[in-house]
């Protein structure tokens, strides 16, 4: 077991495979299991690096409110203490939130940013959500959790499968690490407070936006925005794909994103 003691955090963190270094950062309540579908494919090509974020699977859990920010501080901390002087960026849903801050504080060592199915700007809806649903958290089972999860992440077509509905609930319910309810609220709480949108227009690194066309949890309209907001970026939508993307279309994403990654690395910078 891995841990890095980073900018007061304990962060559990795994790396995978050679090559440019590749950081992956995971939305909310998700932790390194997260990956599975996507370790094999990006170590193939990269030297991969997924670790829990503050409040998450193996990681320290918080004693006090934080922001997005924050867990971009602890994530370039990491890269720091892993000697990484720079890498490529995915950040996924919440993890995507963070990934902004990542490479809005340290541009220069972003060599190319992937954004998937994530937000610039919250607002006040989005904050009322996350006072009703960390309300309702501490309410409902472990059990009823997940299942509204997966209700949230995976799309009609997949629950036609009750085979791969079982297997992902039974996974996800016999997580070691299981987030608590305080633990979520605090991560869903600061995702309420995000706000990049202004600032994204600094960003010139290679840019990679993708979205779910039948996302339900972050609508697609968000990642297009994000993709407008950065100069140059590019956007890709995977038709019919939830937000649970990184699952129900692991071969997909996983060729999405690498692909982009190989032709930016081909392509002289400008």
């Amino acid at each position: 077991m891995a841990i890095a003691e980073v900018n007061g955090q304990r962060l559990y963190y795994e790396v995978h495979g050679d090559g440019e270094p590749l950081l992956c950062v995971a939305g909310l309540t998700c932790d390194t299991l997260v990956w599975i579908p996507q370790v094999q494919a990006f170590a193939a090509a990269h030297r991969t690096v997924i670790f829990d974020n503050r409040d998450a699977g193996q990681s320290s859990m918080a004693d006090a409110d934080y922001e997005i920010a924050d867990m971009a501080r602890d994530a370039v901390a990491l890269a720091d203490e892993l000697e990484l002087d720079s890498f490529h960026l995915l950040g996924v849903s919440m993890g995507g939130a963070i990934a902004q801050e990542i490479a809005l504080h340290v541009p220069d060592r972003v060599r190319t940013l992937t954004l998937a199915v994530t937000f610039a700007d919250s607002g006040a809806w989005a904050r009322r959500l996350g006072e009703v649903w960390a309300a309702r958290v501490r309410q409902v089972s472990h059990e009823q959790h997940i299942d509204e999860l997966m209700l949230l992440n995976h799309s009609q077509a997949f629950f036609e499968s009750p085979e791969m509905v079982e297997f992902v609930r039974t996974a996800m319910l016999n997580n070691p690490h299981p987030q608590p309810p305080e633990a979520f609220a605090r991560q869903l709480a600061a995702c309420g407070r995000h706000h990049t949108l202004d600032r994204l227009g600094s960003l010139t690194m290679p840019t990679h936006v993708i979205g779910g066309e039948y996302d339900i949890l972050v609508p697609i309209w968000k990642s297009r925005g994000i993709a407008e907001a950065i100069p140059g970026a590019q956007f890709t939508m995977l038709p019919a794909a939830p937000h649970g993307l990184t699952i129900e279309r692991a071969e997909d994403f996983n060729a999405a994103v690498l692909e982009f990654i190989r032709e930016a690395a081909a392509t002289p910078a400008a």
